[in-house]
């Protein structure tokens, strides 16, 4: 039988808006930083699920759930999710991929300028007090070709707005056609290809068993030693032992790390003290435009299927649908 009103277990940080809306119609348990023992007991008897990329929602998660219709991701990845465990259950697995595109590629494209003109290294100097303008010769970005790995809904944005700077941009993405490329004025060509020929890497792919330390030793040694390498998508792509060997070698010009394969990292102090490294806390998507496009989204999706209806923003289709909460609600039902 139904819950009069369904359970939203939330355990991670989540937009304010977004708990004010659920509380309307579902009964909200928010349990943030709990272990992965206390999460198998509270998702027995929840409804829906909501994360962010803390959370490691595990086949052993998805087993003791007994009455879960939708895991639901507020942001974009889904590696911390068994995905094949969930639909195989009929658990819809939810996430808001458009909602935080935009400020990723805008982050990157920062993160972009800020190497090629030394902008962290700058601020902190003249923070400690010295004037080191003669170490502060940059390049331009006009006219450097930017390697896109990953042509999605981020690396297309970012490959637009590299155009309207006046870059060359090449892009490997095997699931993008030469038409869409085309309509980019973006020129495909192989990973091995792009790593050698581009100023600027920049990394826009998901986390699978196929793009796990995708960047590694090999592909950093085919780089110029005059690159960039930018990663905004997700930590486990690039092999960081490999990368810091690369950057304390002098074999790259520099990289900008918003992700890390395990968040918050160990962060070796040979790394630390380099001067050509900017490390960000896995803010890309963290604006207030975005968490609030987020919250919307999934808010949607939530009452959607509470109300017995197909979400839109269906990582995959289940091979089972759960049926409507509507019949069993209490008045603050959904509507």
């Amino acid at each position: 039988m139904l819950p009069k009103v369904p359970k939203v277990l939330v355990t991670d940080s989540v937009d304010l808006g977004l708990l004010k809306e659920l509380k309307k119609y579902a009964l909200l348990e928010i349990a943030p930083n709990i272990s992965q023992e206390d999460l198998i007991e509270r998702v027995r008897d929840a409804d829906i699920l909501v994360i962010r990329g803390r959370t490691q929602v595990t086949g052993d998660v998805i087993k003791a759930a007994g009455r879960l219709k939708a895991i639901v991701r507020a942001g974009t990845g889904i590696d911390n999710v068994d995905l094949e465990a969930a639909l195989e259950k009929g658990i819809y697995v939810l996430n808001a991929a458009e909602a935080s595109a935009d400020s990723v590629a805008e982050f990157t494209v920062g993160l972009m300028i800020a190497l090629a003109r030394r902008i962290p290294f700058l601020n902190e100097s003249m923070k400690k007090g010295s004037w080191l303008k003669d170490k502060g010769l940059g390049i331009e970005l006009r006219g450097k070709t930017l390697g896109i790995v990953g042509l999605g809904r981020i690396g297309s944005r970012v490959a637009r707005i590299a155009k309207a700077m006046g870059m060359k941009v090449l892009a490997y993405d095997p699931y993008v056609s030469r038409k869409k490329a085309s309509e980019l004025e973006v020129e495909l060509v192989d990973l091995e290809t792009l790593l050698r020929s581009s100023d600027f890497i920049s990394l826009h792919v998901p986390l699978t068993k196929e793009t796990w330390r995708l960047i590694g030793e090999r592909e950093i040694q085919l780089m110029k030693p005059s690159a960039f390498l930018i990663n905004t998508a997700r930590g486990g792509i690039v092999d960081e032992e490999a990368l810091e060997r690369a950057l304390k070698s002098g074999k790259l010009a520099g990289v900008a790390l918003d992700v890390f394969q395990v968040e918050p990292p160990s962060l070796s102090k040979g790394l630390l003290d380099l001067d050509n490294v900017i490390l960000t806390p896995h803010i890309g998507g963290f604006t207030r435009e975005a968490q609030g496009r987020i919250a919307a989204c999934i808010a949607e999706d939530i009452k959607r299927v509470i109300r017995g209806e197909e979400p839109l923003n269906c990582v995959r289709l289940p091979t089972k649908r759960w049926g409507s909460f509507a019949k069993k609600s209490s008045p603050n039902s959904v509507s």
